[in-house]
C-alpha cells in the first residue's frame, strides 16, 4: 500500500473542492419561494428574492435541520451559534447586490470523507461547509446581443461544503467528489442531480515542486460531471506545468471547462475574501442551534455508506470493494440486503447485482429500483446455483427469462426449459465411463502431465450429458477413476 503521493512530470498535484450541494426543501432559504427545478424563467422568485425594498429575509428551518444532517455524518463540529453574512459584489443575477452567506462562523466546521482508492483507505479533511444563497442565472443562448436573466434560483438553499488541500491526483479528486455525492444524497439532503446544478464542484489545483511551498492555484468553476471534473483537472495540471517549465509564473485565477475542447480558459482573476467586504448580515440574527435538536435529527439518521460497507465486509465476510459496490446508494444497499433476507448467499447474491444485474440496469439505463428481476427472484436463482440443481450457464438463461417477462417463477422456468443438471450419479457415471473409453489417447496425455488433455475429458462429458452435468461431481469422478 503505497502512500507517497504520486508525480507528474516531477511535480507534486494539489487539489482542494469546494462543493455547492443544493439542499432538498420545497422552499428557498430566506422566502417561501418554490425551488422545484425547470418552471418558465421568473415564476418562481417572489418579492424577496427579487430584493424588493421592505422585504426581510426569514430562515428557512429545513435548510438548518439539513446542515445538521451534513455535520452528524462528516463528523464534524455543528456551531451552536453561526452568523450570516453579506458577500458583496456586483453582477446582473444577484439583485441585492450582495449574497447571504456565512463567513466568520459557519455553521459546520471540520469533520472529514473517508473513501477507498483502490485497496488504500484515503481521508480528505473539511474546513467548513455553510449556508447560503444561491443566484439567479444568466441567460446568453436565446439572444442576440443582449442577455436574459432568471431568478427563479436566486435565494435557492446551497451548502457549501470546502476541504482542506489534501487530494494528490485527479483520480483521488473524482474518488472524494463521488463519495461525498454518495453521503449528501444518501442522508437525503440533495438529491444530487448534477446536470440540473443540484451538485456542482469547484476544484482548486495547483502545482509544485516536493518540498517546496503550495503553488498558486487556479479554480476550475462549475464541473457538473465527473468525466468533465476528470478532463478538467488532468488539463489544468499539464497547464500548469507547462506554463513553470517554460519560466512563467501562474496567476490565480478563476477558470471554466470548455468540454468541447477538453480545456480549461480563464474567465477572471480569482478574488480573495477581501474583496467581497464581508460583514455580518443586519436582518439576520444568529442562528443559534440546541444540544437537543441535534440529538433528535441524530436519532432519525440513517447507517451510513461507510459504516454499512464495514458492517458487510464483518458479517458477510464481502471484500472492501464488494462492500463499496453494494453500498454506492440506498437502493442498491436495500436490494442487496432483501436477496440476503430471502436466504440467498452474500458473496453470489454481490457478485450477480455488480456483475449480470448492473450490466443490463446500465445497457437499459435503468435504476436498480426499475430492475424486472426482484431481489426475491434473484435469491431463489443463486439458492438453485449454490445447492447444485443448476450450473451458471443455465442460471444465465433463467435470469433472461426472469429479465424479459418470460416467466416469474425461477424452479418452473428451470423446468419449462429443462435445465435441471443431472444429479443421478450413476447415469453421470454412465457417461464418464463412455467417454474413457473412447478417449484413450487423452487418458495417455493426461497421465503424462497434460491438463489440457483432462479439460479436453471433461468437455466431452459435458457435451455428452448435453451441458446438464454438475461440473463439479464430473471432475471428481473423473479424478476418481484416472487416479
Amino acid at each position: 500500500m503505497s502512500t507517497t503521493p504520486p508525480l507528474v512530470q516531477g511535480y507534486e498535484v494539489v487539489i482542494g473542492f469546494e462543493t455547492h450541494a443544493q439542499l432538498s426543501t420545497a422552499s428557498k432559504i430566506f422566502s417561501r419561494a418554490s425551488t422545484a427545478f425547470g418552471a418558465e424563467p421568473n415564476t418562481q422568485a417572489c418579492a424577496v428574492d427579487l430584493a424588493l425594498p421592505g422585504t426581510l429575509p426569514v430562515m428557512n428551518k429545513g435548510a438548518v435541520e439539513r446542515a445538521i444532517k451534513l455535520g452528524l455524518a462528516l463528523g464534524s463540529h455543528i456551531a451552536p451559534r453561526s452568523v450570516f453574512a453579506r458577500k458583496n459584489y456586483f453582477y446582473p443575477d444577484l439583485p441585492k447586490g450582495y449574497q447571504i452567506s456565512q463567513y466568520e462562523i459557519p455553521v459546520v466546521q471540520g469533520g472529514s470523507v473517508s473513501f477507498y482508492l483502490g485497496d488504500e483507505l484515503k481521508t480528505v479533511r473539511l474546513v467548513r461547509a455553510h449556508l447560503e444563497e444561491d443566484a439567479g442565472k444568466s441567460l446568453h443562448e436565446d439572444f442576440v446581443g443582449m442577455s436574459g436573466i432568471d431568478l427563479n434560483r436566486a435565494g435557492t438553499p446551497l451548502l457549501e461544503i470546502v476541504t482542506e488541500p489534501d487530494m494528490r491526483s485527479t483520480a483521488e479528486a473524482v474518488a472524494y467528489a463521488k463519495e461525498l455525492h454518495k453521503i449528501v444524497t444518501w442522508i437525503g439532503i440533495c438529491d444530487g442531480n448534477m446536470q440540473e446544478g443540484s451538485f456542482r464542484c469547484d476544484a482548486n489545483v495547483s502545482v509544485r515542486k516536493p518540498g517546496q511551498p503550495l503553488g498558486t492555484r487556479r479554480e476550475i468553476k462549475n464541473l457538473n460531471s465527473f468525466r468533465f471534473m476528470q478532463q478538467a483537472i488532468d488539463f489544468e495540471i499539464r497547464w500548469q506545468i507547462e506554463q513553470l517549465e517554460d519560466g512563467h509564473a501562474i496567476q490565480q485565477a478563476t477558470v471554466l471547462f470548455d468540454p468541447d475542447t477538453g480545456e480549461t480558459r480563464a474567465m477572471r482573476t480569482k478574488e480573495d475574501a477581501a474583496d467581497y467586504r464581508y460583514f455580518p448580515d443586519p436582518d439576520l440574527p444568529p442562528l443559534a442551534i440546541a444540544a437537543e435538536w441535534i440529538e433528535r435529527v441524530k436519532s432519525g439518521m440513517p447507517e451510513l455508506p461507510r459504516a454499512m460497507a464495514a458492517r458487510y465486509v464483518r458479517e458477510h465476510g464481502l471484500s472492501e470493494y464488494d462492500a463499496t459496490q453494494l453500498t454506492q446508494s440506498p437502493a442498491h444497499a436495500a436490494y442487496f440486503e432483501a436477496a440476503v433476507a430471502a436466504g440467498a448467499a452474500p458473496k453470489l447474491a454481490s457478485n450477480w447485482l455488480q456483475g449480470e444485474i448492473s450490466k443490463r440496469l446500465n445497457a437499459q439505463e435503468l435504476g436498480i429500483e426499475a430492475a424486472p428481476v426482484s431481489a426475491v427472484q434473484l435469491a431463489q436463482l443463486v439458492g438453485r446455483i449454490a445447492d447444485g440443481t443448476i450450473s451458471n450457464n443455465a442460471a444465465r438463461q433463467v435470469f433472461e427469462a426472469l429479465w424479459t417477462g418470460e416467466g416469474q417463477d425461477v424452479d418452473a422456468l428451470i423446468e419449462a426449459k429443462g435445465l435441471k443438471q443431472m444429479s443421478d450419479t450413476g447415469a453421470l457415471e454412465k457417461i464418464v465411463d463412455d467417454v474413457l473409453a473412447r478417449n484413450e489417447k487423452n487418458i495417455a496425455e493426461y497421465r503424462a502431465g497434460k491438463d489440457k488433455a483432462f479439460n479436453a475429458l471433461v468437455g466431452q462429458v459435458m457435451k455428452e450429458s448435453k451441458g446438464k452435468a454438475n461440473p463439479a461431481q464430473v471432475n471428481a469422478l473423473l479424478k476418481a477413476k484416472l487416479g
